[in-house]
């Protein structure tokens, strides 16, 4: 069994680089791709694979990119004895967006789950993402995968949209977000998050399509969560598995059972961030225990960016601009964690540029399947990344707010045709930048400085690059505002 290192030396190797090489992109058409033998692992035993999915984890949340005062003990062994990326990104800034882009690897509005006017699917809401969308867990699952899903969804609560509709054997968690179905007696505006009950908001747990428990106690969901995802590996611990574990927290209201609460110096913030921490180490601990650690890919990373206008129950972005909502770095750069003993180089740093939406390419190379080769795709196979033997494949990122390409970035270059704050009133009409902003993210991550003067070549080629994005860019109807 793979063994764990202590405290100190997490700390230490959370900090190490390790020379990286050059990769292959993942074409739409994609033929079969290449198969990967981990190493110490029989070459007929496909990985498992684990996506710990937060929701509103900030750039600067944890200790091992920085945080100060929460402590994150197992997420700093995870990338002692796995990879750290600091340059990895969601696909929108906002909850509904970026779970449909992790799951289907798609631009949310490829598949319509974005809008300009609703940014994510409410109780109310009618629509949810498309049958005809493929998501890891259904290509996982046609290749003799076990596949479960144990959190939030935030892809459409009706009964066609659930995971078990979408490649997910089971399904135990909420449907939307922890702060939806507020009920009329709760105290009005910020003061039910100042001091939240269980009680002020009638959200739904589910198992499968039956409701079990309303409200949600949502002080014990974290450690509820955990236990399902340990169950689901044991019981499936002789066959390859998919486990997608998208945590309700930190998202306000923030709960966390009574072991950790005043456990963390910073607070209540804290003390969520330091469940989840244990929650990953309990997984982790797991793997180990049934010998499946070496045979495992666990990834950690989340949706969108820190709440900020929520003060202290809101997380930090560390350096990066603003959070949230918005499409400075913020809002969309995201803590991100790879963990595979024996196969991953211990105490890596990536500094490629990657996204969530490459998960699907990853995932289908890992399994030895094939890719959609029906639509196109705007994932990226990280395996070589991760592997040690070369670079991602991804040379541009667009940054989308609903329908609208706020900024693109090359390289190091980020140029913003538009900005627009996350909230208040600065969020409610984007500016239009003419001529573009151009910032160097490698040397100001911050934001701060424009270049544009300086570089107009810079500029030509970006917009240029843009112009060919368009031509195959097809936008879907939007599933938000039904």
């Amino acid at each position: 069994m793979h063994q764990r290192l202590s405290f100190l030396a997490a700390f230490t190797l959370c900090g190490m680089t390790s020379a990286l090489a050059m990769a292959q992109p993942t074409t739409s058409t994609s033929p079969a791709p290449a198969q990967v033998t981990p190493a110490g692992n029989d070459a007929a035993k496909r990985p498992n694979m684990i996506v710990i999915f937060c929701d509103d984890l900030g750039y600067g949340d944890l200790a091992c990119y920085g945080n100060p005062t929460i402590a994150t003990p197992n997420l700093d062994q995870m990338a002692a004895e796995g990879m750290k990326f600091t340059q990895f990104y969601s696909a929108a800034p906002v909850c509904t967006p970026s779970r449909a882009a992790l799951m289907t690897g798609r631009l949310p509005l490829r598949n319509g789950m974005c809008s300009n006017r609703r940014r994510v699917l409410f109780p109310d809401s009618k629509g949810g993402l498309q049958a005809e969308e493929v998501t890891i867990a259904e290509v996982l699952q046609a290749n003799g995968y076990a596949t479960a899903c144990v959190g939030k969804w935030h892809l459409g609560h009706l009964p066609q949209y659930a995971p078990t509709q979408h490649g997910f054997d089971s399904y135990f968690g909420i449907p939307y977000s922890n702060d939806m179905d507020r009920v009329a007696s709760a105290p009005k505006g910020r003061a039910s998050f100042a001091d939240p009950k269980v009680e002020y908001w009638n959200v739904p747990l589910l198992r499968n399509g039956e409701v079990i428990e309303q409200p949600a106690d949502q002080r014990t969901i974290t450690r509820r969560y955990t236990e399902e995802a340990v169950e689901f590996i044991t019981q499936h611990q002789k066959q390859p598995f998919f486990l997608y574990l998208p945590h309700s927290m930190p998202h306000v209201p923030l709960f966390r059972s009574a072991e950790f609460e005043g456990r963390s110096k910073r607070g209540l913030f804290g003390d969520v961030i330091e469940e989840i921490d244990w929650s990953v180490g309990r997984i982790m601990e797991t793997l180990e225990s049934l010998k499946l650690d070496e045979q495992t890919l666990v990834f950690f990373t989340s949706d969108n960016g820190p709440w900020l206008i929520f003060n202290e129950q809101g997380g930090s972005a560390g350096p990066l601009r603003d959070g949230k909502g918005s499409t400075w770095e913020g809002g969309m750069r995201e803590p991100a964690l790879a963990w595979w003993p024996g196969t991953i180089k211990p105490g890596s740093v990536s500094r490629d540029v990657a996204s969530t939406m490459d998960l699907l390419a990853t995932a289908c190379t890992l399994a030895g399947a094939k890719l959609p080769g029906d639509r196109v795709l705007d994932s990226y196979d990280l395996t070589p990344v991760l592997l040690g033997t070369g670079e991602s494949g991804r040379e541009l990122l667009f940054y989308y707010r609903g329908y609208n390409l706020m900024a693109v970035r090359k390289g190091p270059w980020k140029m913003h045709l538009m900005t627009q704050d996350a909230y208040g009133a600065g969020a409610r009409q984007p500016v239009k930048q003419d001529p573009p902003v151009l910032y160097h993210l490698e040397h100001d991550p911050s934001e701060r400085s424009n270049v544009a003067e300086a570089h107009p070549e810079v500029i030509k080629a970006m917009l240029a690059d843009i112009e060919v994005h368009k031509k195959d860019l097809v936008p879907a109807e939007s599933q938000l505002e039904r």
